[in-house]
Order: C-alpha cells, then structure tokens, then sequence
C-alpha cells in the first residue's frame, strides 16, 4: 500500500519506529510536531493526513481547538487517526481510531484507507468546479452527516446481539443477521456502510467470514466491529478498519461511528461522481436518474418504440406515505442494482420510484415488477418505528399505446394499485 504526504505526527515524543514506516509507505515528508505547536504546523504544512498516536497525552482543550480549526479551514477530507485522548472527540468528532497498541502496519493500512477517500473527494471538488463553471445551474451535492444515510449490518447469536441491535438502530439504519450466512446475503444484495460482529460464532467461522471479506474488493475497506476475540491466523491488516471493541453496546457503537460515517461519505462521493459523469442527469442522493434524466430517456425510449414498433412498458412503485426518509431512500438504492442494464428509473418528489421497461411487454413487465417488488419488500430497511415491518411497495403497471405521449403514459401510473410481490 502506498501513502500520499505530507503526514503530520503530533506527539510529545514520536516514535522513530512509526516515523519510519510512514516514510516507507510513501508519506514523505513526515513532520513530527509537540502539541503546543500542532495546529501551526498543521496550517502550514497543508497534510494530507494527520496521525495522534500517542493514547493517554494530557492536551489542554484549546490546543483541540485550534487544531480543529486549523483542519477545518482544509477544502477536502483530512484524515485524522488517533488513540486514545481524553476531550479530543468534543473538538473532533470524525478523527478515526487507532488502538493504543495498535501496530504500524494496521496504522499505515487505515491511513491508505482512508487517504483514498480523501482522493476520491478531492476528485469530485475539482470536476464539480469545472461544472459550476459551465453550467450555473449545476445540481448541489447534499449537505447533511453522511451518517443520516448509513445502514450497519449486526451479525451475532449470543447474549450482545439484542443489545448491539438496538444501540445500532438508535443511530443508523440496522441490517440484523443471526448467521455468517445470512449475512453474506445481505451483503452481496444491498450495500452496507459497517459490520459489528457479535459473539456466539467459533473461532474457524469467524476467521472464515473475514477472509471472505478481506479477499473481496467490496468489502475489504468496510469499519467492522470486533467484539470477540480476534482469530489468531488471521492478519488485521488484510482488513484496514477492522476495530476490535468491547464495553456497552453503546460505546461499541460510538466507536464504531467515526469509520461508518467516513465509508458513508465515500459511498456518498461515489454518487456524486456518477452524478457529474452523466452531467448531472443521475440524482446524487439514490444513484438514480433525476427526474429530469428520467423524462428524458422516457421521451426518447417513447420515440423509438412507437417509430420501431417496440414494446415499453413503466411502472410506478410507491410506499406508504409514513415512511420515513432513511428507509424511502433507501428503497432507491437498493433500486439501483435491482433495475436492468436495459431499463431506467428515477424516484419522484413523493418518494415513490418510476421504472420505464425498455423493449418489454406487459406480460414480461408484470414479472419484473413483482420481481423488484418482492426483493424491495425482503431488503429494504424497516421503519424506525417498526424495525420488525415489511414494506409492500403498491405497484402501478401501463403500456405504451400508439396514442401515448409521455405525459398520458406516466398518468396511467400515477393511481397505484396493489401488485402481489413473489
């Protein structure tokens, strides 16, 4: 793994061992610095990644301060790895952990990490202002914590499942697996910002479970939460921010939290890039077509279908209207890779999804919908107020008519009428 620099090590004594293995990673220049001059060292010398590693260093809250100050002021994502400290999380609540006796290879490993996220941002910073340039009325990029949109899966079978459920549920969007099984089919079917692991698994299923996530690109930068032992053949490096915690439910969230909302921000990123690749015609929040997009293609898909001949159907999911916001969006990405390379769809301003079936019958299109409809319904997160629920999607089908424009074919979508998911 390779490491960007200027690194910054803020200690009272740093450790030559350290210093050298950030250098042989790549992060050169690497600056050591004393608290008292942290944040001057860090105004001037713009790092791209700062490191605290040191656990237990009594620092006064003003010189958090003027440090959080000093990263703030940064146009991208700096990350911050740290054990340990007493008051730093008031000041800096995203820094991301590291054991006290954490090795320098896991060090340097989260750090790669999370540097790539920072490239990622820095990426999507500069071809954004490329578009503002040209187009004033270049779409925004959402504002919110990424953390309002993260989803965590707990997996466990023991007494801290319950626990870890809820104290997961309070803050995140919660993903429950009671096998290493059911797990891997949440994950290859949706995507996940984090993974706490629970006990009630063996040594060999534990370690089986991580290499699977370790050997898949996917997965192998997901913040997992450790909670028993670590199996003693498996190499934490081999997964960047794999953390082990113990304690209270709560604490193990709080955490867990600085790595999920750095994986959410990145997924967020992603969005955004594909956002900017399609000239803001794919909505940043779902990783779906805007509305506009959508309307768009429809009115090109209308077009050829009628002038060649050709079937095209659409359809209309929509959901309760006391659905909240983090389960409706979620039913979107989950639509992302639910939809055909074929077809196209967007999520209207009620939250309900719009899907045009490209060179499809209603017959074949009845099959589809029921398809997507059933998978949503077994996928998609349960209301905050009822983590046990299972969302119905109604489901609206029509056909293109020879007399259709537009306009009348997504009317004969807008009355939902109930399909019957598989």
């Amino acid at each position: 793994m390779s490491l960007q620099g200027p690194i910054v090590v803020i200690a009272e004594d740093v450790d030559p061992i350290l210093a050298h293995a950030l250098e042989s990673a790549g992060a050169g220049p690497v600056v050591d610095t004393p608290w008292s001059k942290a944040a001057a060292v860090v105004t001037r010398t713009e790092p791209v990644g700062i490191v605290m590693p040191q656990a237990g260093d009594v620092v006064p809250a003003k010189t958090f301060e003027k440090i959080a100050q000093a990263i703030a002021a940064f146009p991208v994502f700096t990350p911050v790895l740290a054990a340990p400290l007493d008051g730093l999380r008031e000041h800096l609540p995203d820094v991301l952990p590291i054991a006290a006796d954490a090795s320098c290879e896991r060090l340097v490993a989260r750090l790669a990490s999370a540097q790539r996220v920072r490239t990622l941002h820095a990426t999507v910073e500069r071809r954004a202002a490329l578009l503002s340039e040209k187009d004033p009325d270049a779409p925004t990029w959402p504002a919110n914590d990424p953390l309002d949109d993260a989803t965590v899966l707990v997996v466990g079978r023991g007494r801290t499942y319950p626990g870890l459920g809820t104290a997961v549920g309070e803050r995140l969007g919660l993903i429950g697996a009671l096998g290493i099984e059911t797990a891997a089919r949440h994950l290859n079917a949706r995507d996940v910002d984090g993974i706490v692991i629970g006990d009630g698994f063996g040594p060999r299923t534990l370690e089986a479970f991580l290499v699977a996530l370790a050997e898949d690109a996917r997965f192998r930068d997901l913040p997992v939460a450790l909670l028993p032992e670590l199996p003693a053949t498996f190499d934490a490096v081999r997964l960047p921010n794999l953390e082990g915690l113990s304690g209270e439910p709560a604490a193990v969230v709080a955490g867990l939290l600085p790595l999920v909302r750095m994986h959410a921000f990145e997924a967020r990123l992603k969005r955004q890039l594909a956002s900017l690749d399609a000239q803001g015609l794919v909505d940043p929040t779902t990783g779906l077509f805007t509305v506009a997009g959508f309307l768009r293609d429809l009115a090109r898909a209308v077009t050829e279908a009628q002038s060649h001949g050709q079937a095209l159907s659409i359809a209309r999911f929509s959901f309760p209207p006391t659905l909240d916001q983090r389960a409706s969006l979620d039913a979107a990405r989950l639509a992302v890779r639910l939809v055909r390379n074929v077809d196209f769809a967007c999520r209207a301003s009620d939250g309900s999804i719009l899907v045009a079936f490209s060179a499809t019958p209603l017959e074949k299109a009845h099959a589809v919908a029921r398809r997507l409809a059933s998978v949503l319904r077994h996928t998609m997160l349960a209301p905050a107020d009822d983590p046990t629920a299972r969302i119905d999607a109604s489901v609206t089908l029509a056909v293109l008519k020879a007399s259709d424009t537009v306009e009348t074919l997504l009317a004969r979508v807008s009355e939902p009428t109930p399909l019957a998911a598989e």
